[in-house]
């Protein structure tokens, strides 16, 4: 079969002639058809078998009647990552060159104004990822009121990864009679209930068992120590790979890709770092550097293991295994594309062999090792931390061991008596921050009289002295027990009676007060 019995536009022929392509992929020949009719599509098929050429071919052949209007593009193709917006956007391009179309990109860490302008101006095409696409509709400036075709590719990633409320959203955006067209490498079944929702009497296309890997990819297993000499056993097996013309190694956790890029540069390799950490500029620059072959190394994350076209990629490593079976085979899909041959290589501590299992279970193969195994490993002098497994998104699990009683354990050595110290004692505590008061000299308590009484008339009657509540019991906290008597409020003497404040006057009662001389013939 050839691109001529597809039912493609003249247009739409001569430039996917003139980038010299004759035959179409199974996934092209099976898809094209049914997109053209205005078909519902869901499509699965393994990584780098054309499966943007599927929907993009048709949609250029069905736009070239008709323009968009301002703020309201035609068709909608939602990604996950930026650098898969972007590559869309060069299939675009590339296909589109005898068309007189707009294509519009919305992501991230591009200036809102630019991409703006594109909007006001009308786009066929709107290439965009949920977020920054929420973003413009919130503000008023993008209505999705005129779309005919939405298509979500990678559409298992979109699903799984916390993207489930931002499709729904945008999904009630767009027209209910809308094409909506689901492609993907890989389709659990409880992801396949979820596009149940969105999709309206699919056609489903499946050319390839879901989530199984190409037969060009040579896939292999190495055991190794974690720590440092994980890091020691990938740079001796890029020096000992075969034909090694430029290689991608994933990483699970942004930190890695950085240390492991310091360390590869540090020994000499030209290696580049992806991430998604770094802004925009400095992504597209990493990536194009390795494109061009300015890096034969790069080191990334799971943000580059998804669509990417990068063509004639000869290794993949695996420094850390996925934490998902399914990443697995989107990481190797890297290489072996198009009928080329690859290599896939995974580095493999004996906290991985669960996730080993995982993989050649959803793939149905065993993958074979490379050297030794993990029983056959020497013993390794890292610490038992190192070789403690990882949960999800790279934290280390707890260990499930109990403690030693504290009863069991072996006494320390008793320490020295400590030395006993002036601050041992018990210190008063000042609550005023004013300088206390010069000691006055006071009568005795049986002679002493009150200072205010002096201005008192002869016939004033004295006020009764008030008595002080006894106390039944004393209190027994460690406070009490740092006073005298046990923390004991009354006196040896409980049956004298308190006059006045007793022993304690307050610094306020002692200082002078002026008292206004007594007028005679007064009432006062």
């Amino acid at each position: 079969m050839t691109f001529n019995e597809l039912g493609l536009s003249e247009k739409v022929l001569q430039a996917v002639v003139a980038s010299g392509y004759t035959t179409p992929t199974p996934i092209q020949a099976q898809a094209i058809p049914h997109a053209l009719a205005g078909r519902d599509i869901l499509g699965i098929a393994q990584t780098g078998t054309g499966k943007t050429a599927a929907f993009t071919l048709p949609m250029l052949s069905r736009l070239e009647s008709g323009r968009a209007r301002a703020r309201m593009p035609r068709t909608l193709i939602l990604e996950p990552t930026r650098e898969l917006a972007a590559q869309v956007e060069e299939s675009f391009i590339k296909y589109g060159v005898n068309h007189k179309l707009n294509v519009a990109l919305l992501i991230g860490g591009v200036s809102f104004a630019d991409q703006e302008t594109k909007i006001m101006r009308g786009a066929d095409v709107l290439i965009a990822t949920p977020g920054r696409l929420l973003d413009f509709s919130e503000r008023g400036k993008l209505l999705l009121t005129g779309i005919e075709i939405l298509v979500i590719d990678e559409a298992d990633r979109m699903l799984d990864m916390g993207f489930i409320p931002d499709i729904e959203r945008i999904c009630k955006l767009v027209p209910f009679t809308r094409q909506t067209l689901f492609f993907s490498a890989t389709m659990p079944p409880e992801i396949t209930r979820l596009t149940e929702t969105f999709l309206h009497n699919p056609v489903r296309i499946e050319v390839a068992r879901a989530s199984s890997t190409a037969s060009t990819i040579t896939q292999g297993l190495i055991a190794s120590h974690s720590g440092g000499a994980k890091r020691e056993t990938l740079r001796r097996t890029i020096r000992d790979a075969e034909n090694l013309k430029n290689a991608i190694i994933f990483c699970n956790r942004k930190r890695d890709v950085a240390i492991l890029h310091k360390s590869l540069q540090k020994h000499g390799f030209s290696a580049g770092a992806l991430h998604g950490d770094m802004d925009q500029r400095a992504r597209t620059a990493s990536l194009d550097a390795f494109k061009n072959g300015e890096v034969a190394l790069l080191i990334c994350s799971d943000v580059a293991a998804r669509g990417l076209d990068i063509p004639d990629v000869s290794h993949v490593f695996n420094f850390d295994m996925p934490t998902h079976a399914e990443d697995y085979v989107h990481r190797i899909g890297r290489t072996g594309r198009a009928g080329k041959s690859g290599t896939a290589y995974s580095i493999v501590t004996r906290a991985d062999q669960r996730y080993i299992d995982d993989i050649e279970k959803l793939i149905t193969r065993k993958i074979d090792w490379f050297g030794p195994t993990l029983g056959e490993l020497p013993a390794s002098t890292s610490t038992e931390e190192d070789e403690q497994p990882r949960g999800r998104g790279g934290r280390r699990e707890r260990s499930t061991a109990r403690r030693e009683p504290r009863e069991h354990r072996e006494p320390r050595e008793a320490a020295a008596p400590r030395a006993p110290r002036p601050t041992d004692e018990p210190q008063p505590v000042i609550h005023d921050a004013a300088p206390a008061p010069a000691p006055v000299a006071r009568a005795p308590r049986d002679e002493q009289q009150p200072r205010r009484s002096e201005g008192r008339r002869p016939d004033a009657r004295p006020k009764e002295p008030r008595q002080e509540p006894r106390r039944v019991e004393a209190r027994s906290d460690t406070r009490n027990d740092q006073r005298p008597n046990g923390g004991r409020r009354h006196r040896e003497d409980d049956d004298a009676p308190v006059i006045g404040l007793g022993d304690h006057i307050p610094s306020f009662l002692l200082r002078p007060v002026k008292l206004k001389p007594l007028k005679v013939g007064s009432e006062d």
